[in-house]
């Protein structure tokens, strides 16, 4: 058997080995959910299977898998326990990138991807900061890198690094402190010396994911171990169309949180017979109407998440489409939880049932940046812009032709 053929054959078993995961992971969940402590178990079982080298390519040990085997993934582990699929996006998304960005060094290509062969060495970036943010707001990070001889030491404070307990790098983006500052990523192993673990995620939702704070004291890096260093006054540079991977895989997971209420609600209604019915709660036409509700709002979300990592594989031409997506598939995530929830009754508001925490997992897909009203803020400027820009054309005399609206692919 060649090895594309094979590599082929596992990435169509992915999806039925993440489904039996899920339904293995969900058995814990509920207790990690409580207790908050980080599911390391899952991770084994991942690796153990080979899905932590999905999207990585073949030549460094993966698989090679695409955007739509990731989400199938995603949505399997993510119905099962969200906070297991949101650390595990993230490692995608890195991954798939030092696959197709061309920015990575070789040297640390290998490093990264043999680790990641070898045992549970998951990667994730560190962006967010406690007093300037997301970056996606446009303000510089406040965490420095100098140089020191022939390396960096860097210093700063991160918050929210998803997947802390089991990241063996964390990609820190950080200014250097040079005449000229320049902006990059700084790929920096979680065991050097320097760095703190703040114990600070308590969140209400996704209470598994390990998402605590980072403290960087003179952390030392190799000068060459950095990534897309660049003059810090271009700004942040982001592939518009690498982008589609978080935009598609992180709304996954909540679709996926929803989809486990629709199943424990399915279950509930059609189980239960109330003595004053007589018949089982799926017979009464309100519980019929919410249903059909969840149902469409689901149909929904897969066909949009769907079709944006099908444009990707098939390197079609999407635009702002994905950051839709994002904003309109965790809405309906949240939306269908509360559905489930009105139509639960007490028994949904219980927390020996699951369904109060689905809901509270599905809130938390609000908090992913760019949140939704910098996404329609943004949409809402290129439609002004666009119309301003319209206005200015002068109309095509009689019998000239209009200009044409062309569409450029995002590099």
């Amino acid at each position: 058997m060649t090895a594309s053929l094979h590599h082929s054959e596992e990435r169509a078993s992915a999806v039925q080995k993440a489904a039996a995961l899920g339904r293995t992971f969900a058995e814990t969940a509920g207790a990690h959910d409580r207790s908050g402590d980080f599911p390391f178990a899952n991770f084994d079982a991942l690796h153990a299977v080979g899905l932590l080298g999905l999207v990585t390519a073949p030549e460094h040990g993966g698989l090679g898998g695409g955007l739509t085997d990731a989400l199938g993934v995603i949505s399997a582990i993510a119905r099962g326990d969200p906070s297991t699929a949101l650390v595990l996006s993230m490692h995608y998304n890195q991954h798939y990138a030092i696959r197709a960005s061309g920015s990575w060094p070789e040297h640390l290509v290998k490093r990264v991807t043999q680790a990641n062969r070898e045992g549970v060495a998951l990667l994730n970036a560190a962006q967010v900061e406690p007093r300037v943010g997301s970056p996606s707001h446009g303000a510089p990070p406040e965490t420095v890198a100098r140089k020191v001889g022939n390396e960096w030491q860097i210093s700063g404070h991160k918050n929210y690094a998803t997947g802390i307990p089991l990241l063996r790098w964390v990609s820190v983006l950080a200014v250097t402190d040079e005449a000229e500052p320049r902006l990059g990523s700084f790929l920096v192993p979680t065991d050097a010396a320097g760095i703190t673990v703040e114990k600070t995620w308590n969140a209400t939702g996704m209470r598994a994911t390990g998402s605590d704070d980072i403290i960087l004291k003179d952390v030392a890096v190799p000068l060459e171990d950095v990534i897309d260093l660049a003059p810090a006054s271009e700004g942040l540079k982001r592939d518009p169309k690498l982008g589609a991977w978080y935009f598609t895989l992180v709304p996954a997971v909540y679709d996926g949180a929803a989809r486990a209420a629709r199943d424990w609600l399915l279950d509930f209604v059609t189980s239960r017979v109330p003595a004053s019915l007589g018949a089982p709660l799926a017979t009464v036409p309100r519980i019929l109407d919410g249903l059909g509700q969840i149902e469409v709002l689901l149909a929904t979300n897969q066909r949009l998440l769907r079709s944006i990592a099908e444009d990707f594989d098939a390197d079609r031409p999407f635009g702002p489409d994905a950051a839709v997506v994002k904003h309109i598939v965790i809405e309906n995530a949240v939306t269908v939880t509360m559905l489930a929830l009105d139509l639960g009754g007490n028994p949904g508001i219980s927390r020996d049932n699951p369904l109060e925490r689905h809901h509270r997992d599905a809130l938390a897909g609000r908090v992913h940046a760019p949140q939704n009203n910098l996404l329609r803020t943004m949409l809402a400027r290129q439609a002004v812009a666009q119309l301003g820009a319209a206005a200015s054309v002068p109309h095509p005399r009689k019998n000239e032709e209009a200009p044409r609206l062309t569409v450029v692919k995002a590099s």
